[in-house]
């Protein structure tokens, strides 16, 4: 969704320039700039640059989507069932999100009530089983505000891309062996030695560096491309450190806590690393030609499908850019530890992803590449490719098993090897796919697991649909509804109808 006009509109307001004195400068009509600014119509780029000149302020104050993620997370967290009896709208929303101060405060206000919540639960559960309980106070957590920073920045960091191109020249004339030749700089440049651990010894970490032994010991259990990027994360962690650290400072407004800049740290560390192991133009240039397959590019850089894809993201280079793609890995129980939307498709922050994207469906096929051509409710299609990665350490600790996917708008589609073969021009074909059950309006989803907030809840006992969310034909739904609006009293609405709303059957029936 464009949202250039809403931006526009934002920073008119809070330079204090009325809609009429910004069009009479642009040279345009009143209500023109009125339709740019409700994004009705579109900014040409002459435009842009018009008003960027007008108003003062950079082009990049443009590219970030800072405000079309707060309002889409302030859509969600009022999508909880405890509002439903307050009247806020989808357009009450949108302008506190012109308030990104007040936004994020409120937001973090929900986030702490859904841990205390979620604490109370956990502490349920731990009397009720008789054991010890160590509270914990998760109202932040480190991995959410990491990607708020990689999200604000568009997962690109030109410095770090800077650095490790200067370092690449440095410490890696022959990238044959990458494995060998980083030993060899680690070992001539900073008196650091490389030790390869057997299982035996250590089965605690895959990397530990010591700074009094000068000695960094990598895990036998790492295959060679895990090995050669720990070797990087641990260069950019001794060689970017000023770099990581400036970083970590200017995104103070982001990360509230020092296990979050810890993380941060590591996470930018570990961008350096992908930098300096996959440089960026011959990066580009490669999966252009191999059209972003990402196995080639695996055999290529000696990367795994992870690395590879995390790569893909970073491609933001506004003097070259890639294809943008959006990133998301998952447990085989939906649960979300990475994500990054490059393509503007929203990621539900606060409870379960749809099950349709085809991140999920992996697991159906475990090791086996699967694509998808997908549609959001507005519209808005994306062409996503998704497989599973194992990770193994030993028979005796078992696999752990998640789905990595990537995607991009289908306007972009053409451009990678997998959409051979898809008419991409019919979207009538497309899988219908939404953020959460709760923000998706489409009620024939049998799939559905919960009703959507827009739309009440009609039960009749005598007919059984695809779910209890999704009415069969000959059932009226209920009427939508402005989020928010007020139900009905309950004597009001018994006398419209004799049935109640039945508690969720525990297991599902035929």
């Amino acid at each position: 969704m464009n949202t250039l006009g809403t931006k526009v509109r934002s920073i008119r307001r809070r330079e204090r320039i009325t809609q009429a004195d910004l069009a009479a400068k642009l040279e345009i009509s009143p209500s023109y700039l009125n339709l740019i600014e409700h994004n009705q119509r579109p900014l040409p780029a002459h435009l842009l640059v018009k008003v960027a000149q007008v108003l003062k302020v950079e082009l990049n104050s443009f590219a970030d989507d800072d405000h079309s993620r707060l309002a889409g997370d302030l859509q969600e967290a009022f999508g909880d069932p405890m509002f439903e009896e307050h009247a806020v709208t989808t357009v009450d929303m949108r302008d506190l999100a012109e308030h990104p101060a007040t936004a994020r405060a409120v937001l973090a206000l929900y986030q702490a009530y859904r841990s205390t919540v979620e604490s109370t639960r956990a502490l349920a559960s731990k009397v009720y089983d008789g054991q010890d309980f160590h509270g914990i106070d998760p109202a932040h957590l480190p991995s959410e505000e990491v990607s708020d920073v990689l999200q604000h920045n568009l997962n690109y960091f030109p410095e770090l891309e800077a650095a490790a191109e200067e370092l690449g020249r440095r410490a890696l004339p022959n990238r044959s062996d990458v494995n060998r030749s980083l030993t060899q700089y680690l070992r001539e440049k900073h008196r650091i030695e490389v030790e390869v651990v057997p299982v035996g010894r250590d089965r605690t970490a895959t990397r530990r560096y010591d700074p009094e032994r000068r000695v960094l010991s990598l895990s036998a259990v790492l295959p060679p491309w895990s090995r050669q990027f720990q070797l990087a994360h641990q260069l950019a962690l001794i060689e970017a450190a000023p770099l990581l650290d400036s970083i970590v400072e200017r995104s103070r407004d982001f990360l509230t806590t020092p296990e979050s800049a810890k993380l941060c740290r590591i996470a930018l560390a570990s961008y350096f690393a992908a930098a300096l192991l996959m440089p960026y133009d011959e990066f580009l240039s490669i999966s252009e030609q191999v059209r972003y397959d990402i196995e080639l590019l695996q055999h290529h850089y000696t990367a795994s499908w992870e690395q590879v894809c995390h790569r893909l993201t970073t491609l933001r280079n506004p003097l070259r850019l890639g294809v943008p793609f959006h990133f998301v890995r998952v447990d085989i129980a939906g649960n979300i530890s990475k994500r990054f939307s490059g393509t503007g498709i929203r990621f539900a922050r606060f409870s379960g992803s749809c099950p349709r994207w085809d991140v999920h469906a992996a697991f159906l096929t475990p090791g086996r590449i699967r694509t998808q051509l997908s549609k959001m409710p507005d519209g808005t299609a994306y062409f996503c490719v998704a497989r599973t990665i194992r990770k193994s350490f030993g028979y005796a600790t078992g696999d752990a098993l998640m789905a990595v996917g990537i995607g991009c708008p289908v306007s972009d589609a053409r451009k990678l090897v997998y959409a051979d073969g898809y008419d991409l021009d019919n979207l009538d074909a497309a899988v219908p796919i939404g953020t959460t059950c709760r923000l998706c309006e489409r009620l024939d989803c049998e799939q559905r697991a919960f009703p959507p907030i827009q739309h009440g809840f009609t039960i009749d006992e005598n007919v059984r649909g695809a779910s209890f969310y999704a009415p069969a034909e000959g059932v009226r739904a209920s009427r939508p509804r402005a989020l928010g609006r007020p139900r009905p009293s309950a004597s009001a609405e018994s006398k419209k109808r004799k049935t109640t709303e039945p508690p969720l059957p525990s297991r599902s029936t035929d």
